[in-house]
């Protein structure tokens, strides 16, 4: 209930997520704490790792760990992927959707010698379907295929000594538009409006570690990260390609002082990124080199109470120092009640095309108002402070476990960069240093109310604002309002229920005043329902098989492009997208393991 999804525009496919009211790029995701979603990949990297690989994720709210960067304004989501020492040796995944998805999943871990384990993931996609469930002639999804295929391999030596080395490859290759647009035609040169989406991405990495074995509290380790990412993006008569190399060391050295009480970190980054984009013809091309150094105190002063006191300093060949302070505190007055907070500031540096990929699936003209001749697109660093907290309350109610919980945070911008969506024709980016800010208050149940079924119940409330031009507005395709209702069940005969139910309030819509008549949205979005279900049957320790519905109501924004029987005239917009661009969606699949 703490994560939104939601689609960037209505050709693309992509989804993008919101934490705490605010767009994905401000939540640092990383791949086993190696910052992996970012730059060129901040909206397109959600789909880097299948779900079928991951083992575990951990999702912090706030501002995360000084270790981990100067990032991750609104929270951290850290993925897990299988490892090949635990678990199954062997898994296979196949999934077919009702709307032309194919998919397959294969997992294979080895141990080819003594200390020594390798694990390989693969994995396949094929949309191959024409959809176009709202009759607007354009498909709901991109057509095409998607390759990822990735190799791990970890080493446990004597005296406490590990190593790890990894490699990863994606490649992406999608079509979609008008449902008539050909898959071998050119959008440039079609009469129809087309799209294209293609691209490669290799990233390379590596975890060097060393526990001391007579003192366990000591340990050190080393993270380095390769990546390099190209893609070619074709929006009608639009182009955008690109291509980004980036290079990560962050090295962690851990001990104590004097007792276990008391944890100290202290380390050094390296970030570097070299990013070349071409837009409609226009070249930009950023190096980014950041250096820098941290340190982090943990101090245990009771049972009841312990702290996390952060610092780094980064320095940036563009914007100078980075000075990042962070702090967290738990209290826990009673075995079943724990209460945190945190407050601490972040940086972040915006890729503006790449993190609006909406603005090309319209004819709005693009407009860029520099603030700093040597920045990235002329523009400043983003910098914000967040402060916020939470409280977990264990209960017994018929015998029966319970958790109760609440959290609020506050976020406040001290400069942005707003993407500016107010005036009908024109996306206009620029650095705001006026007010800016966002409060995010959840409250959540978690019970079981009869053996086996487990209930959780959610409400959360955003006010995410910032100031367009003069006017302080409520932050466009936002919703303030959400409910959530999740139930799970499982049955004795090894039957499992899960069903998910969400109300999404309104949400606001840029204004369409000055468009003509019949090409004009209302100043705010319906609130809606949205139901998903799914079931898997487990015959065996080896063999599951499943099924479900996704979008049970067939909920749509029926009108998601404006003028879409006009796509190269002037009104044509497929950004303003509020609510489910895909219908009714039933899929099965089949699980094997062992």
């Amino acid at each position: 209930p703490s994560v939104d999804v939601a689609f960037t525009d209505a050709v693309t496919g992509y989804k993008q997520i919101q934490l705490l009211g605010l767009a994905g790029p401000y939540t640092l995701i990383t791949r086993e704490n190696i910052p992996e979603v970012r730059g060129l990949a901040s909206i397109t990297g959600l789909t880097f790792t299948p779900g079928q690989w991951i083992e575990g994720m951990q999702l912090s709210k706030g501002t995360g760990s000084v270790v981990n960067g100067y990032e991750g304004l609104a929270g951290q989501i850290n993925i897990e992927l299988r490892k090949p020492m635990e678990g199954d040796k062997q898994f296979y995944n196949i999934y077919q959707s009702g709307q032309g998805r194919s998919e397959a999943n294969a997992y294979l871990a080895f141990e080819p010698g003594k200390r020594l384990y390798t694990n390989l993931f693969l994995h396949g996609k094929s949309q191959w379907l024409k959809v176009d469930q709202n009759h607007d002639h354009f498909i709901d999804q991109p057509m095409g295929e998607s390759f990822i295929g990735a190799n791990r391999w970890m080493w446990f030596g004597e005296k406490g000594r590990e190593l790890q080395l990894g490699l990863k490859y994606n490649a992406f290759n999608n079509w979609g538009g008008s449902g008539q647009f050909g898959k071998n035609e050119t959008p440039a040169l079609s009469k129809l409006w087309g799209m294209k989406l293609k691209t490669n991405r290799v990233d390379a990495w590596s975890k060097i570690g060393k526990v001391y074995e007579a003192r366990p509290w000591k340990s050190m380790g080393l993270q380095l990260a390769f990546s390099n990412h190209t893609q070619a993006m074709y929006f009608g008569k639009k182009q955008y390609a690109a291509q980004e190399n980036t290079f990560y060391a962050n090295y962690i050295f851990q001990s104590i002082i004097k007792h276990t009480g008391r944890v100290i970190k202290a380390g050094a980054t390296f970030n570097y990124i070299d990013r070349i984009e071409n837009v409609n013809g226009l070249d930009y091309k950023n190096k980014e080199v950041v250096p820098g150094l941290f340190s982090e105190y943990a101090h245990t002063f009771s049972q009841k109470v312990n702290a996390v006191l952060g610092v780094r300093a980064d320095y940036h060949n563009l914007y100078g120092l980075y000075f990042t302070p962070r702090f967290h505190i738990r209290y826990a007055p009673h075995e079943n009640l724990a209460v945190r907070a945190s407050a601490g500031k972040s940086y972040r540096t915006a890729t503006i095309y790449a993190e609006n990929l909406g603005l090309f699936s319209t004819n709005r003209t693009i407009h860029v108002i520099p603030s700093q001749s040597n920045g990235v697109y002329g523009l400043r660093n983003e910098q914000a402070v967040n402060l916020g907290g939470n409280a977990t309350y264990k209960f017994k109610l018929n015998y029966r476990n319970g958790t109760l919980s609440a959290d609020y945070y506050y976020t406040h911008f001290q400069n942005q960069v707003l993407a500016d969506w107010e005036q009908e024709r024109s996306i206009i980016f620029y650095n705001s240093t006026r007010p800016s800010f966002a409060h995010s208050m959840q409250i959540q149940l978690d019970y079981e109310p009869v053996r086996k079924l487990d209930l959780r119940l959610a409400y959360r409330f955003h006010d995410v604002r910032a100031t367009y031009g003069s006017r302080l507005l409520q932050r466009p395709l936002n919703a303030r309002h959400r409910a959530f209702i999740n139930a799970g069940y499982t049955t004795r005969s090894k039957w499992t229920f899960d069903y998910t139910l969400q109300w999404t309030g309104r949400k606001r819509i840029p204004s369409t005043a000055l468009n003509p008549d019949g090409l004009r949205f209302g100043a705010s979005s319906p609130s809606f329902i949205t139901m998903n279900a799914h079931v898997s049957k487990s015959f065996s320790k080896s063999f599951d098989v499943y099924g479900g519905v996704e979008n049970a109501l067939n909920y749509m924004q029926q009108v998601s492009i404006i003028d879409a029987h006009d796509p190269f005239g002037n009104y044509f917009d497929g950004s303003l997208v509020w609510g489910p661009t895909n219908g009714r969606n039933v899929y099965v699949g089949i699980r094997f393991k062992k």
